[in-house]
């Protein structure tokens, strides 16, 4: 009887493709370097993984979460999703992710429709791993939420001070410019 050795096929691991998503609703310097931070955060923490295989970080700068078809950065992670290119996916919080309940709800249901689950980092909440999406469902609603109140003070606030005489514009509105003591003085040249 003759035994014969046979060689075991190597069983290759693929990694887990893990991409992040990041996002600041205003351009100001100090969201800039917020979104730097967590750019880099997430980067560094997929690279960490051995069993991970980093997927990108997406993100969208001085742009609103209330709406998911605006921002670009968003978009393009679900491209990549949509694609197959992506297998989980990292975010700072829900409020990051969105602001809108209808549509936080529905971009995990998408996702997870491809098997592609989200971690909400602060919340500590995993997508893949949820027993159902009320949790979700009342956290994206308080997120939405504050949105909403944050808009409504902004607006009070900026309403009071028209009343008032003390509200100061950012930068002049079409057809005027400033004068040397701050004051609005027509621009003839954007009169018409």
């Amino acid at each position: 009887m003759e035994i014969r050795k046979i060689e075991a096929n190597p069983i290759e691991i693929k990694k887990l493709r893990v991409a992040a998503y990041c996002r600041v609703s205003t351009e100001n310097e100090d969201q800039k370097d917020s979104l730097e931070a967590q750019k880099a955060h997430y980067e560094s923490w997929i690279k960490r993984h051995s069993d991970w295989e980093f997927a990108g970080v997406f993100y969208d700068f001085g742009i609103t979460g209330t709406k998911a078809d605006i921002r670009d950065g968003l978009q393009a992670l679900l491209y990549a999703c949509r694609t197959g290119s992506v297998d989980y996916v990292l975010t700072k919080s829900i409020s990051r992710f969105s602001r809108n309940t209808s549509d936080c709800l529905s971009l995990v249901r998408e996702l997870l429709s491809y098997n592609i689950p989200i971690y909400f980092e602060k919340e500590n909440i995993d997508t893949g791993s949820m027993e159902s999406e009320l949790i979700l469902s009342i956290l994206s609603s308080m997120a939405q939420n504050e949105s909403e109140s944050i808009s409504k003070n902004v607006k009070w606030t900026v309403q009071q001070r028209i009343e008032a005489g003390t509200f100061k514009f950012g930068y002049p509105p079409y057809g005027y410019t400033r004068d040397a003591n701050g004051n609005f003085i027509i621009e003839p040249t954007e009169a018409d």
